[in-house]
């Protein structure tokens, strides 16, 4: 039984069901990041979580108590938002502590974790300011700062980042690490930056259409995706998807494309792919297995030399990205800063066969 338990939830408007039986278990002190694209139902979780949206069905449960009915304000849980929903009339002081001053927390009490806090996030300067004095990362410390004083069961953040620039965007990430690493809290983030939830989580739901795609550590997410949608969504540059066709014999088997020149390229896949010799399949290849040979994994078992033309070089500081042409498809590697390659050129690329994943292109799911 998990802390925070979500036992095949729904969620219905009308006739139209936008959450389809959601069955989650969050540990104590677990980061669980719901990641997806806009409209795939993981802020209307989040909403159902804290009390904000009915549940159609099912029981969502803290500490194992049902949640189902009860109100916002009894369930102990407090919710940072992406607007920061600040009251603009109060000081910083005030937005932080009006909470516990409408639960009747004596003003000593108020004061001590006020101080607590403020400490914690940095901003007892700011404390006698008004929000609208305040930039967008200091508004959402205090945010943040209402919601830790209260000492809740269950942060839940609804995409507290959206707002902020992107190296603003990055320093807050570290902030709210370290804060989790520091407080040992449980936390619902919900999010669409898939680099905010590999970063951040301990456990990601990755959604879509209202349907948990694949829950997993972010390492089982960004190495084992469960099907294409999960590989193409994790990941920056995303995964590359290539057509190709699979031969199964006793010496184990291979996938065979096209290279830039449409001649066939045979790369061997590790796995049991019984019943599957000479069928379409879906090969994926992340960016960085796609490499200069001096970059190559040397613990690597799999790895396929291989000459193909260059499209585009794109450096990019500590990495050099280049597109290139496999099985008809614009292919992305992701090569070493120092890299010396040029658009138009062959050149000497790597491919760690180790890193390669197979899906079925009927059915999208993974194979072997």
């Amino acid at each position: 039984m998990g802390f925070l338990s979500i036992d095949n939830v729904t969620k219905s408007y009308g006739a139209v069901r936008v959450l389809h039986g959601v069955d989650i278990e969050v540990e104590e002190g677990e980061f669980l990041v719901l990641v997806g694209p806009s409209g795939c139902g993981k802020s209307t979780l989040l909403n159902m979580i804290a009390g904000l949206e009915e549940i159609s069905s099912g029981e969502i449960r803290i500490r194992d108590r049902v949640m189902n009915g009860v109100h916002p304000s009894r369930r102990n849980i407090a919710m940072v938002f992406q607007s920061y929903a600040l009251y603009p009339n109060m000081s910083v002081a005030k937005n932080i502590t009006f909470g516990l001053e409408m639960h009747g927390t004596p003003k000593d009490q108020r004061e001590a974790a006020l101080a607590r806090v403020a400490g914690m996030l940095q901003i007892e300067n700011l404390l006698d300011r008004k929000p609208a004095a305040l930039s967008g990362g200091q508004r959402q410390r205090v945010a943040m700062g209402r919601a830790l004083v209260r000492d809740p069961d269950v942060f839940l953040f609804d995409e507290p980042l959206s707002n902020l620039d992107a190296k603003l965007r990055v320093d807050m990430r570290t902030e709210i690490k370290k804060l989790h690493a520091r407080l040992g809290t449980t936390i619902v983030y919900v999010t669409h930056d898939q680099i905010e939830a590999m970063t951040l989580s301990t456990r990601i739901a990755v959604m879509s259409g209202g349907h948990i795609q694949q829950l997993g550590t972010p390492r089982q997410i960004y190495d084992d995706p469960a099907n294409i949608f999960v590989a193409a969504f994790m990941g920056s540059p995303s995964m590359n998807l290539l057509p190709a066709r699979l031969h199964v014999s006793g010496q184990g088997a291979v996938a065979e494309i096209a290279d830039a020149e449409g001649a066939p390229l045979r790369l061997p896949v590790r796995g049991n792919f019984a019943g599957w010799d000479g069928r379409a399949v879906v090969l994926g290849i992340r960016p960085e297995a796609l490499t200069d040979p001096g970059g190559a994994d040397r613990a690597a078992r799999d790895v396929v030399a291989l000459r193909n033309r260059i499209d585009v070089t794109e450096p990019a500081g500590a990495d050099t990205f280049v597109t290139t042409t496999l099985a008809g498809r614009d292919v992305i590697g992701r090569l070493r800063a120092d890299a010396e390659v040029r658009a138009g050129q062959i050149a000497d690329l790597a491919v760690n066969m180790d890193k390669a994943v197979l899906f079925d292109p009927e059915t999208e799911l993974r194979i072997g």
